[in-house]
């Protein structure tokens, strides 16, 4: 499956279903966040919104995942699977 990534500024709809997949240690990626964002409390999250795409402005609901940690803000946001 080839994994698409969004811009955080094409999600339409903030919704409240964030969950926590994995922090700390258990983040496979977690040396090449450090290498190149800083930061040290990575996280790696998950959540299901609308996402508006660049077709034309179709929206449709995706699962989006992504890295966040303290002071430096989402990086890597990609949409895993489309859930319509």
């Amino acid at each position: 499956m080839k994994f698409h990534y969004v811009l955080t500024s094409s999600v339409t709809c903030a919704c409240s279903e964030i969950e926590i997949i994995a922090r700390r240690f258990s983040i496979r990626d977690r040396e090449f966040l450090r290498r190149n964002y800083g930061g040290r409390n990575w996280r790696k999250l998950k959540d299901k919104p609308y996402v508006e795409l660049h077709d034309g402005g179709s929206i449709r609901r995706a699962e989006l995942h992504w890295y966040e940690c303290h002071g430096i803000g989402k990086r890597n946001v990609k949409i895993k699977r489309w859930l319509d």
